[in-house]
């Protein structure tokens, strides 16, 4: 009789992990959405003003360095 009962203890131990497991993932993925809808990656003229910022007007090849900087990065 005791094995029995440990069996089960140990399947609803195993059980509980996996839907543990299956919602916190549900939770993080909803997070970061919202997280990324909220702030969004840098883009080009966000790079542009960054470069106005400093007082250098940028060309195109600046802007297509750096984007390929923060991919590279990310």
């Amino acid at each position: 009789m005791g094995t029995i009962v440990w069996w089960g203890a140990l399947l609803i131990a195993i059980a509980t992990a996996i839907v543990g497991g299956i919602i916190g993932f549900i939770i993080t993925r909803k997070v970061i959405q919202k997280q990324l809808r909220e702030n969004p990656p840098i883009n080009e003229n966000q790079i542009r003003a960054m470069y106005r910022s400093m007082g250098r007007k940028p060309t195109e090849s600046d802007i297509k360095k750096t984007m390929n900087a923060v991919k590279r990065g990310k």
